[in-house]
C-alpha cells in the first residue's frame, strides 16, 4: 500500500489506513502490473505505506526497496513485509548509491511538495533506460469533497488551500519531461470509489486525509464541519447508506532515456 513521502504533516495512523482505505492498495495492482517487475530487476517503490504492494513487487522481481516519509509507515511496511528492505526517507533526496531498474509509485506524488523535484530524484536514482510507473490523483482528484470542504470552511471564515497537487495530463508531461523523462504513456481517468464506513464514510475519509484541509479549525469545531461538508455533498455522492468520492487518477509510464538531464 502506498503513502505519502514528503514534508506533509498529516497524522497517519498504519492500522487505520490499512483497514479503512484498502482500496488504495487494492486499485494499485493495476500498477504494478503495469510495471511489470522482472525477476532479474531491483525496483524502488516511492511512498510506499504500509508495505503492501513493495511485498507484490518483491514477490516478482529480483528486490524491492520501500521508502517513505512516515516514520509509522516504515515501522508497519517492515513489520507487513519482513522479506523487503525499506527506509525512511524525503522522496526529494533520495538516499540510494545504488541505481534501480524501475522506480514505481501509487497515491503517494500528489502529497509531495515538488513533483518536478521528485522526478529529477527518481531520474538520478534510475539506470539510463530505466521506468518510472505510477498513479497519482488527477486533475479533479476528489473535487467533490474538496470543494464541499472549501464551502464549509469560507462559510464560517476560514481559508483552505488544497494541500495536494492533482495535474492534467498536459502538466505532468511536462514535469517529467524536464527532469529527463520521456512520457510513454499517461492515462487520466474517473474511479469512483465506494468509502467504507457507511454513513461515517466521508467523515473517515476527512479523518485520514484531510489533517492539512482542517488544519485552522479548532478540534473542538470540526465535528461540526464535517456535519456540514456531509449535508452539502449528500445530495450527489450518499445513497443507501453508502458514500462514494469522486477519484479520478492520472496513470503513466515514464523512460529515462537521455545521458544528461535536461535543463
Amino acid at each position: 500500500m502506498s503513502g505519502p513521502t514528503t514534508d506533509r504533516e498529516n497524522d497517519w495512523n498504519p492500522q487505520q489506513y490499512d483497514e479503512a482505505f484498502d482500496f488504495v492498495a487494492r486499485h494499485g495492482t493495476a500498477v504494478v502490473d503495469l510495471l511489470d517487475p522482472q525477476p532479474t530487476e531491483r525496483i524502488l517503490d516511492l511512498g510506499c505505506g504500509t508495505g503492501e504492494l513493495t511485498r507484490t513487487i518483491d514477490e516478482r522481481a529480483a528486490a524491492a526497496i520501500g521508502v517513505d516519509a512516515s516514520r509509522s509507515m516504515v515501522r508497519t511496511a517492515r513489520s507487513n513485509a519482513p522479506a523487503c528492505s525499506f527506509a525512511h526517507a524525503d522522496a526529494h533526496h533520495l538516499p540510494f548509491s545504488m541505481k534501480f531498474d524501475a522506480v514505481f509509485s501509487n497515491a503517494a506524488l500528489h502529497w509531495m511538495d515538488d513533483i518536478e523535484r521528485v522526478c529529477r530524484a527518481v531520474w538520478t536514482a534510475l539506470e539510463r533506460g530505466g521506468r518510472f510507473v505510477g498513479e497519482l490523483g488527477g486533475a479533479g482528484n476528489v473535487h467533490g469533497i474538496c470543494g464541499a470542504t472549501q464551502a464549509e470552511l469560507a462559510s464560517r471564515g476560514y481559508a483552505m488551500e488544497l494541500p495536494w497537487t492533482f495535474p492534467t495530463i498536459e502538466e505532468f508531461a511536462t514535469l517529467v519531461s524536464t527532469a529527463g523523462f520521456e512520457l510513454t504513456g499517461a492515462w487520466l481517468f474517473d474511479r469512483p470509489t465506494v468509502l467504507e464506513g457507511g454513513d461515517n464514510g466521508v467523515a473517515r475519509w476527512l479523518d485520514m486525509f484531510g489533517d492539512e484541509l482542517l488544519g485552522a479549525v479548532p478540534p473542538t469545531e470540526r465535528p461540526s464541519v464535517v456535519d456540514g461538508v456531509e449535508t452539502r455533498l449528500r445530495s450527489e455522492q450518499y445513497s443507501d447508506g453508502t458514500w462514494t468520492a469522486n477519484y479520478r487518477r492520472l496513470r503513466f509510464v515514464a523512460v529515462r532515456q537521455t545521458a544528461e538531464r535536461i535543463t
